[in-house]
């Protein structure tokens, strides 16, 4: 087979996600391996895509190698596929698959975004290797490498494929004309709508247009496509200790001083390639100037999204999962499929009685998960990453379960009792009410407060 392996690390020979398919490139001569770093490249390949097409023409197999960074893939990634969709070079037919590396912090949605572009240009799609960062480095994690790609033979060879989901119907779509009047507006509150609109986003712009109307605060917009970014993350760690990025387009102040400041955020995207224009990816890993640091936490957030929102559950679930591990409470999401104008309105006034409120909830799998893999990361690797460090033992993310001493003796001392049949026989049918006891009490104190 002719394998191109696309290195969107924007680390090229250096990545580590690399060295995995270089690995598998060692072990089997019998196939031909071609790497193309468009991760380092990406600008070179905005002015002449010939290069890329040429390696995509000749390859039987691509292999889309990279870093998950928030979320997703790259930016570089993300501006490469819709390089790809733009020339309308012909992969119908050809296999894809995929390998990562990361600490597995949403690696599922990383592969499903790419899964769901391969299948928009008619590829077979294999699943993919989702390593952690150091898997290469021990036997098991070079076995697990080893077994990815003799079933990824074996599925080009057998046609057992990924199944692809399904697609928005076909549905007209009408521009959507901005109909609510303005409320009365007070500054009480500041709310900056970030967004990417283009030109052409005339949907989203009258969408925009309509929720600041409806709000009753004053409202800023930030046009990211107006931000003169260097380029995308890349992934140096070169602000894991001062919190600077080693660019010198001044983001780091931007969005510290124009984006963080304020008491509730919107996001106002067109869905494109399943997520955004890459312009709003490239925003996404910049923020990795702040670490792992959930710096906004307790800011409620709202989105503004055109197109078919309700069949991308992928983005759904990014969306999710954002607002989970960030603490933000999620207002919801307007969209313009159907009843638009009142869904704006109501996120309005949602986003309001949120940021009146200071509403909070407690996060659920996607943000608890999220911040577990994120609080043993920093605690192991606090030597690099000072800034995180200092930021989770202020904020008491430490919550190490082996460190409630106290907590366990109880357990134990229970465990023990319970074991002893006379204990066991008292008890019989009173557990349930030994368990409950505690929160009837504070029902009856809540009574009793109303009172």
């Amino acid at each position: 087979m002719n394998i191109l392996v696309l290195n969107a690390s924007p680390k090229g020979k250096n990545s580590t996600t690399v060295h995995t398919a270089l690995y598998l490139q060692a072990l089997h001569p019998e196939h031909t391996f071609s790497f193309l770093p468009v991760g380092q490249r990406i600008k070179s390949y905005e002015k002449d895509f010939s290069p890329v097409r040429k390696a995509l023409e000749q390859a039987d197999l691509i292999l889309f190698c990279y870093p998950v960074y928030t979320f997703i893939a790259p930016y570089q990634l993300h501006r490469l596929i819709e390089l790809i969709k733009a020339d309308g070079v012909d992969l119908s037919g050809k296999f894809a698959s995929q390998i990562t590396t990361s600490k597995h912090f949403y690696d599922v949605t990383a592969h499903r975004y790419v899964e769901e572009n391969c299948f928009d240009l008619g590829m077979k799609v294999v699943r993919g290797l989702s390593a952690d960062m150091d898997d290469l480095l021990t036997e098991q994690g070079r076995k697990e490498a080893r077994m990815y790609f003799d079933q990824l033979m074996f599925s080009c060879k057998h046609g057992l494929f990924v199944t692809e989901p399904a697609k928005a119907p076909v549905r007209e779509k009408t521009v959507y004309q901005p109909v609510l009047t303005s409320v009365a507006k007070t500054r009480k509150k500041d709310v900056v709508i970030v967004t990417n609109a283009a030109p052409e986003d005339e949907n989203l712009r009258n969408m925009i247009s309509d929720f600041r109307a409806a709000l009753p605060y004053e409202s800023r917009v930030v046009n990211l496509r107006e931000f003169a970014f260097d380029g995308g993350c890349l992934g140096c760690f070169g602000c894991a200790i001062t919190g600077k990025c080693v660019y010198k387009d001044g983001f780091d102040e931007f969005l510290r001083n124009t984006i963080q400041t304020a008491d509730g955020f919107v996001y106002a995207f067109t869905i494109s390639d399943h997520y955004t224009h890459s312009s709003f990816k490239c925003f996404d890993d910049r923020q990795f100037c702040n670490g792992h640091r959930t710096v906004t936490h307790g800011t409620p957030i709202a989105y503004l999204i055109s197109g078919d929102y309700r069949y991308e559950s992928n983005l759904r679930m990014i969306v999710e999962g954002r607002s989970e591990v960030g603490g933000n409470y999620l207002c919801g999401v307007a969209t313009d499929e159907q009843n638009t104008t009142e869904n704006i309105r109501s996120l309005a006034e949602n986003l309001t009685f949120a940021m009146n409120k200071k509403l909070t909830r407690p996060a659920n799998f996607y943000g608890v998960g999220g911040m577990k893999i994120f609080r043993d990361l920093i605690y192991v690797m606090q030597g690099l990453m000072k800034a995180d460090h200092k930021f989770y033992k202020e904020h008491g993310i430490y919550d190490f379960p082996q460190k409630q001493k106290k907590r366990i003796l109880q357990m134990k001392l229970v465990g023990s009792l319970v074991a002893i049949p006379s204990v066991q026989k008292k008890m019989k049918g009173q557990m349930n009410q030994y368990i409950i006891g505690p929160y009837q009490k504070v029902v009856e104190q809540a009574k009793n407060n109303r009172k």
